[in-house]
């Protein structure tokens, strides 16, 4: 049996995000109409009684957890208490009061920085856990890993069929364009939009442009998540890799430097000027890059390009403005 049938009641967390709104978008699309939300306001996933109520009166028959504290080197470096605290109560009260409600199917979202710093590239799912991680992002990193293998313990214990799929670096409709707490590809879209429009002559970006990274779109994303939650159980189980570890790799499967991203953002943008790197300032990780492998062999494969994903984002972000 699947995880979702055309009548599960799904229970998005996080819905309002980039990723949460896209994968309920996607459902919406696929047929699913029984979808469950609750803004923060409605529902304080750090407040577990909330969290226990929530489920004991919801009848969830499959849990989404996309809710969680995220934001760029900057935004961890600077509140690397708040990135580990709030993401492992979060996902520590959904992931435990879903089970005592009886939930048996949850997807658990979490991150390609759960990786160790140097991991061999393309990045296997059995590379968990095999070697230190990345400084800048530790504390987030620990507290997803740890999602990860909660849903591991409780699948070894309870018998539910709880997984978690590690996505690639995400952009798109509903990112977070800060320029203090915002990951590199909006970020990006920001400088250069906001340069153009003063006719500055020169952009600055951080570290040596060198570091590689992996971009996939919310919406591709979304599909993969609502793809892998329509196998039978037993299908995507058995693919998962020998040690037991409920994961799944979620990409691209191509990777590009963080010079070429800032090149093609700034011609997509229309930014003519320099663009010069600030080497005091960290790269991160030298190359993130998952294995696919694993999920191309069940059957998904992406289908929006780098640029013209940027080209819709750009799109969007200059409508947002327009609205604000």
């Amino acid at each position: 049996m699947s995880f979702i049938l055309p009548d599960s009641r799904i229970y998005v967390a996080g819905h309002t995000g980039m990723v949460g709104s896209a994968i309920m978008n996607r459902l919406k699309q696929q047929g699913y109409e029984n979808i469950v939300t609750h803004s923060h306001a409605e529902l304080d996933l750090l407040d577990q009684k909330a969290v226990r109520f929530f489920f004991q009166q919801e009848q969830i028959d499959c849990v989404i957890l996309a809710a969680a504290k995220v934001g760029g080197i900057l935004a961890n470096a600077t509140f690397p208490a708040d990135f580990i605290y709030q993401n492992l109560v979060i996902q520590n009260n959904v992931i435990h009061e879903a089970w005592q409600a009886g939930v048996q199917n949850l997807l658990f979202l979490g991150s390609s920085c759960i990786y160790p710093k140097f991991a061999p590239q393309p990045m296997k799912e059995e590379c968990l856990l095999g070697g230190p991680l990345e400084p800048t992002n530790e504390p987030y990193a620990i507290a997803k890993i740890a999602g990860i293998k909660m849903c591991e313990a409780y699948n070894r214990q309870y018998g539910t069929s709880y997984f978690a799929v590690m996505p690639t670096n995400l952009y798109g409709t509903g990112d977070y364009y800060g320029l203090q707490n915002s990951h590199v590809l909006p970020a990006l879209i920001r400088k250069m939009h906001d340069a153009k429009i003063r006719g500055q002559k020169e952009v600055v970006l951080w570290g040596t442009g060198t570091a590689r990274r992996e971009f996939l779109h919310c919406a591709d994303l979304a599909d993969a998540v609502v793809f892998l939650l329509s196998l039978e159980r037993e299908l995507l189980f058995s693919s998962l890799p020998l040690a037991g570890s409920p994961l799944i790799n979620i990409g691209y499967g191509k990777d590009i430097t963080i010079h070429e991203l800032a090149d093609m953002i700034a011609g997509i943008v229309g930014f003519t000027g320099k663009i010069s790197w600030d080497v005091t300032k960290p790269d991160g990780t030298p190359r993130k890059l998952l294995d696919v492998s694993r999920i191309n062999a069940l059957g998904w494969q992406p289908v929006i390009s780098l640029s013209g994903g940027i080209q819709d984002t750009y799109i969007n972000y200059l409508s947002e403005m327009v609205e604000a």
